[in-house]
């Protein structure tokens, strides 16, 4: 970007959600440690927080059939270009229901949108752990420190 450019109406949307999001569950959260989990990726692999510390973590929580959310991903995908050889990892977790788009189809998304960032699928159990008793509402992202703070 040029030094007196200004970033697009969608990435300052994109920051804007960012911030709301710290704003909104920073203080549920202080400075505590964000929840480890243990989810599998789109191929079957385990995928922890904790193999990340040391990196910032960008956790978007998302569903295909949330058109906010659609309109999120080709800004994860710029931050996740952007940002990763700077320790920035993006890591989208499906809310999808399994049993009504399963792996294969979810893959096959993730390759037409050009997704350059490891999708996961979510659980009740994370999302409890994330969102703590807050309405459950997407897109929402959560910002991880190298600390593995909120």
């Amino acid at each position: 970007m040029h030094p007196n450019s200004r970033p697009g109406p969608s990435l300052l949307a994109c920051l804007m959600a960012c911030l709301i999001c710290i704003g909104a569950f920073g203080s549920a959260f202080g400075s505590q440690k964000a929840p480890d989990f243990s989810l599998p990726d789109l191929k079957g692999n385990k995928v922890t927080l904790q193999q990340y510390r040391g990196k910032v973590v960008i956790l978007d929580f998302w569903a295909i059939w949330c058109v906010p959310c659609l309109k999120s991903i080709p800004q994860m995908v710029k931050i996740q270009e952007k940002y990763m050889d700077k320790g920035l990892v993006v890591l989208g977790i499906s809310l999808d229901d399994p049993q009504k788009l399963d792996d294969l189809s979810l893959l096959e998304f993730k390759k037409r949108r050009k997704i350059n960032y490891r999708i996961l699928r979510g659980t009740e159990e994370v999302t409890d752990e994330y969102f703590r008793g807050i309405r459950l509402e997407i897109p929402t992202l959560f910002i991880i420190d190298k600390d593995g703070n909120i």
